[in-house]
């Protein structure tokens, strides 16, 4: 029994040893060829200097023919085995759709153990060569009947060592270069109208959360345009020139932190999280001074410092939370979104997780997700400055009309009636203004109460606002007594206007009880101002008398005030000097 099962798991360590030791291979038998999910080997070359024939000598890791190796695999050899299993030669072509990213890609094709071919795509060269197109590397490759061939590939990347290899048809191959990227294309076109959109209200608002924000959208479109081969195959520019673009990699977060430091105000309400996001910025400042100079490095510890700032970002957002700030919850919501998306991307650009269309889009995405959030924090935040500017107004609105008619008070119609007067004296317009009380209306409090003489009051309020333009100015100065200040008006034109509202007031009926109604009448007093020598509260003075000749001369009626006294240039110098 003991003999039976060392012999079974001798066979399976031999069985796990040469499946170990067996190379991925690709099978080609059919004309249609359209190879997207394969297994390959590398050997990651830590020297740089390892030749073709030093590597074809080396054992090599099988993997995906989508894969992510992180940071410390800058050089690395790839194998790819074609195996022609048909009874005619096959043509293909050897998609690298993510060459756009690299320093460098040389390819050696072998063949019976023999090097058959080779080349050197080099990016900063790209002029000398036909293989890049719209940000792919394409290698034409002929494989002969029922026989193997070997690629080699070097791969050389700037910083994160991100490789995909497609083995395609002419059919297939036309098709994939003519396509276009239409979800980044999406990203993009969505982050500039964003930006766009924060630029309108920037120039509405004036405030530079607003400024941070753009900046911030510019980098992250800049980076997604970068990253996913937009700019690539737009403009079809490759090498150190763009790759300096990565710096945007780093403006990004710093727009952002300091996104956040505006918003929420940190500096003067929230001084322990400003700190915390002092830091970060003074960080990542400084890496972005290094990538200056030396981006490859750089990008090195990017990883690193973005799972730092997504651990310091999601702490003082839920701080800020704790501590009650109104937009708190909304941009946890978005910058949570980036977190998981963002967490996903990193694993990926570390190799610990294989590539996915998810994985590899995850950092465009959460960029996407957040801004979408933010531009929804900036909008509510400016609903919430609207809510407190309305809310300051209708304290002014209080302070300065009567709760009991709506009426501008005492207090408002004396500073806005001297404004209309200037006004008035530099267009050269006439300026009247009328006075007017209710007759016996202690009469009326006494019989029905304060309650039914309040209705007089307010019903009185109403026939003054219908009968009223827009141009003029009414009060109530107190108690039953109101003042109208008409701009543009004449006293023969005051005087028909109050008497207007005279024959409006009889009418007025105010139901006291089930079985009385209340009528009440006005007495008016009528003036025009000498706008060149007279007073707001010289004029009302006229017409107050002219009101109280209207009282003793039987009420119910309309009385003009007698013309101020007019005063010569030194008449006037000797009354003002008196």
């Amino acid at each position: 029994m003991d003999l039976h099962r060392h012999l079974s798991l001798f066979v399976l360590l031999q069985l796990v040893t040469v499946l170990a030791w067996a190379e991925p291979r690709v099978s080609i038998d059919q004309h249609q060829i359209s190879l997207t999910d394969f297994r390959i080997g590398y050997h990651v070359d830590p020297s740089q200097e390892l030749t073709f024939e030093e590597v074809r000598t080396l054992s090599f890791t099988e993997t995906g023919n989508r894969t992510s190796l992180g940071t410390n695999a800058r050089v690395t050899w790839f194998k790819l085995i074609l195996d022609n299993t048909s009874d005619t030669g096959q043509r293909v072509f050897v998609h690298l759709p993510h060459a756009y990213h690299l320093k460098s890609v040389a390819i050696y094709q072998e063949r019976n153990g023999e090097l058959v071919h080779s080349d050197l795509l080099d990016m900063n060269r790209i002029a000398d060569t036909d293989m890049m197109f719209r940000g792919t590397a394409v290698y034409p490759l002929f494989l002969p009947a029922d026989q193997s061939t070997t690629l080699y590939l070097r791969s050389f990347s700037y910083s994160h060592q991100w490789l995909a290899i497609e083995v395609l048809g002419a059919y297939a191959s036309r098709h994939t270069l003519v396509s276009i990227n239409t979800d980044i294309a999406l990203m993009v076109g969505m982050l500039l109208a964003l930006v766009f959109y924060n630029g309108l209200l920037y120039f509405a608002t004036s405030r530079k959360e607003n400024i941070f924000y753009s900046l911030y959208l510019i980098s992250g479109l800049v980076w997604i345009a970068l990253s996913y081969g937009l700019i690539a195959s737009v403009f079809d520019i490759y090498g150190d020139a763009i790759f300096k673009l990565n710096l945007s990699l780093f403006t990004m977060p710093i727009f952002l932190l300091l996104f956040m430091m505006a918003i929420f105000e940190t500096k003067i309400s929230y001084p322990t999280e400003h700190r915390f996001l002092q830091g970060l910025i003074v960080l990542l400042g400084g890496t972005l001074i290094w990538g200056v100079f030396d981006i490859s490095a750089a990008l090195k510890p990017a990883s690193s410092l973005a799972a730092l700032m997504m651990v310091v970002t999601l702490t003082v957002g839920i701080s800020l939370y704790r501590k009650g700030h109104p937009l708190a919850k909304y941009f946890l919501l978005g910058h949570s979104l980036f977190v998981v998306f963002n967490g996903i991307a990193v694993l990926v650009y570390k190799g610990l997780v294989p590539p996915s269309y998810l994985s590899s889009h995850g950092v465009g995405i959460g960029i996407m997700l957040e801004a979408l959030t933010l531009a929804f924090v900036i909008s509510h935040r400016i609903k919430l400055l609207e809510d407190i500017r309305t809310s300051q107004e209708e304290l002014k609105k209080q302070a300065s009309t009567d709760p009991l008619t709506r009426l501008y008070n005492r207090r408002f119609f004396f500073p806005e009636a001297n404004y209309l007067l200037e006004l008035a004296k530099e267009k050269d317009i006439p300026l009247s203004i009328m006075i007017l009380d209710i007759d016996h209306f202690k009469r009326v409090n006494d019989h029905y109460g304060h309650a039914c003489g309040d209705q007089v009051i307010i019903k009185l309020a109403e026939i003054l606002k219908e009968q009223s333009r827009a141009s003029d100015l009414i009060a109530r100065l107190g108690g039953e007594e109101f003042v109208i200040l008409l701009p543009d008006t004449n006293l023969l034109e005051t005087s028909q206007y109050a008497e207007r509202i005279r024959i409006a007031a009889e009418d007025l009926e105010v139901i006291a009880n089930v079985n009385k109604t209340v009528h009440v009448a006005i007495s008016i007093g009528v003036a025009e101002l000498d706008t060149e020598q007279e007073s707001i509260e010289s004029a009302l003075a006229r017409a107050d008398k002219a009101l109280y000749q209207a009282k003793n001369s039987g009420r119910n009626r309309v009385c003009r005030a007698e013309p101020p006294v007019r005063f010569g240039s030194d008449q006037l110098a000797d009354h003002f000097t008196t």
